[in-house]
Order: C-alpha cells, then structure tokens, then sequence
C-alpha cells in the first residue's frame, strides 16, 4: 500500500489503530505549534499585512482535495462578471522558478509555477502571481492592475491580512477522524471555522446534503462531471458518450478517489491509477497498452500538453451552486464589491 492510501485509511478509517495510537503524540505537538503560531499573529507579534485592495482567502482545514481549487475558478469568474479585475496569487507548489513572484502568462508551465497557478490562468485568464510569499505575489498582482486579490489556499498564510476567509469542504468525507496533522486530516482544529466568513461544501452525487446544524454561513455546492476534452486538439464531447465503456483513469489530485467514483457514478467502467497530488506527470504515467481511452482531470492536464495523444481527454469539473447558496455568497461578498469598485 503506498504511503498516501495508508494515510487516507488512517485519517478516514482510523485504521491501523496501533499507527493512530503512535501519530496521536505529533499530531498534540503539531496543535501547540498551530495555536500558537495563530495567537502570535493575533496579538500582533508577528505581522500581518494589509493590501491597498479587498481580499479573499479560499481554503481548507483538511489536507488533501475538497474541491478548493474549482471553487476558486467559480469565484474568480463571478468577480470578472461584476466587472473587476482580478488577481488570484497561489503559492506555486511544485513550481521550480528560479525567481519569485513569478507572473503567470500563456508560456508558463506547470514545471514552472505548479499546475494549479497555469490552470487558473488557462480557464480565468485572470492575472495570476505565484511566490512562497503571499504577500508578495498580492502586491505584484496589484501592480499589474488587480481591483481585488483571490488567494487560493491561504487559510492559514496569516501573514496576508484578508477581508473574507472562506473555508471549502468536503461534505462527503468531512473532517475524517477529527485529528490534526499527522494523525488526521485537519491542518487546524475544526473549531477554526467559527473564525470564517463563508463554509463551501462540495458534494459530488445528486443526493441531498443535511445541513450544517443551520449554519447561515454553509452552503453547498454540485460538482458535476459533464463533459471531456481532448488534451491534445481541444475536441468537447459528453461524458454520457462514455457510458458503459470501460476507460483508464489519472488522477493526482488530493482525493483521487472521489475523481474515480465520479466516473462511475456516470456509467463508465473505470480502471483508475492514483498519483500523488501535484505528481511530476511524464508519458509512462499515462501510457497503457491498449487503446481505451484515458480520462484525467483538468489539473492534471495542463502537465500532459506536450506528449498526450489521441486517447488522452480530460474532464473538466462545473460546480453549480444549490439555490439557496448563491444569496448566501453574495451576501458576503457585497463589501469586496463595494470596496473594490470604489478603490
């Protein structure tokens, strides 16, 4: 078993108990280090800094996919529709730039600045700025125009002072055992969440999601699966043409395994192959000995460009918000409006 599923059995099974029982000591140092580093900034000890424009942090609690990154998307768009000019900053995980912050244009590659930075850029064409420095990449971005800044997993970056923190979940997996980092999932304690703004929940099936105990702060949102694209010439098709047939499957996102059970959920018979999240894609990871069709996700993609063939699609993901959410999001998001468009 490699060492990214016994960890997801770990913090979702709490199996094997005797590993929990040997975690569960780091995971207390690991939360004295959390909390205290938290109340450093909140005393002032340690600075926070604030930008000449709004921004949005957009995060998680737990380590591993929740549907953070499309959500961003969703939101980036939602801003450019209000008519601003937005700049989503990213850490650039995975990127090896040898200079920092690193502008993202249409020559950029995910070798660069890491696959998540070149597909915001690809799919918003927002002005996109990654650095290890948050910081740092929100000041560039507004020095090439940006009206309001959008960091894309920030949640516990506290050096960048924000206006709205919105927390993205998983509403299927939650929060796992309920421990902290190693021993579970959580990168903070799950009461951190009264501290947000806005809790996103995503839900991957069409069957109802229970409400978070009346929280008017959650709101829930469908990612769906309805299409494919070719990697290589960009042909669209329906992922219902794919039904009943069997096809390969990539993923290396934090939850491949939610990408997979996706496909089957649509009709399709699937022969998954789980990557490490943010895996250094080459050919031999997407090459099979027959000529089924490979389905990968968009992330995955944007780092298969220069040697995917014909059989190579991806899937993109399209987040629909329940009716009762979008109000609930602009709500929120009124005073970044105003404060943006006014600035």
């Amino acid at each position: 078993m490699s060492a990214d599923r016994s960890l997801q059995r770990l913090w979702y099974e709490s199996r094997p108990r005797w590993l929990l029982a040997v975690m569960l000591p780091l995971s207390l140092l690991f939360l004295l280090a959390v909390q205290l580093r938290r109340a450093l900034y909140r005393i002032g000890a340690m600075r926070m800094r604030h930008l000449p424009c709004p921004v949005i942090v957009v995060g998680n609690l737990t380590a591993g996919g929740t549907g953070k990154t499309p959500f961003v998307i969703w939101l980036t768009e939602y801003l450019q529709q209000q008519g601003l000019k937005v700049g989503v900053v990213l850490r650039g995980y995975g990127g090896t730039s040898a200079h920092w912050p690193r502008v993202v244009d249409s020559g950029t590659t995910a070798r660069d600045v890491g696959d998540e930075a070149v597909l915001h850029f690809t799919r918003t064409g927002a002005i996109v700025v990654t650095a290890p420095d948050r910081v740092a990449a929100a000041a560039r971005a507004i020095e090439l125009g940006a009206q309001v800044i959008v960091a894309d997993d920030g949640l516990q970056h506290y050096a960048l002072a924000r206006n709205v923190e919105i927390a993205v979940m998983d509403a299927q997996r939650g929060f796992g055992n309920g421990f902290v980092l190693p021993a579970g999932p959580l990168r903070e304690p799950a009461s951190r969440l009264r501290c947000v703004n806005l809790i996103v929940r995503t839900h991957r099936s069409e069957a109802p999601v229970a409400t978070c105990a009346g929280d008017p702060r959650s709101v829930v949102v469908r990612a769906r699966l309805q299409e494919v694209v070719a990697v290589k010439s960009g042909e669209r098709r329906l992922l219902s043409q794919y039904r009943g047939q069997r096809v390969h499957a990539i993923a290396g996102i934090g939850n491949p395994r939610a990408f997979f059970e996706a496909l089957s959920a649509a009709g399709l018979i699937v022969e998954g192959r789980a990557l490490p999240d943010h895996a250094a894609i080459t050919a031999s990871d997407i090459q099979f000995s027959d000529d089924v069709p490979v389905l990968m996700t968009e992330k995955d993609a944007v780092k298969c460009r220069s040697f995917a063939g014909e059989q190579h699609w991806y899937v993109p993901m399209t987040l629909e918000l329940d009716a009762d959410a979008l109000p609930t999001v602009t709500t929120v998001l009124g005073p970044v409006l105003a404060a943006a468009k006014s600035s």
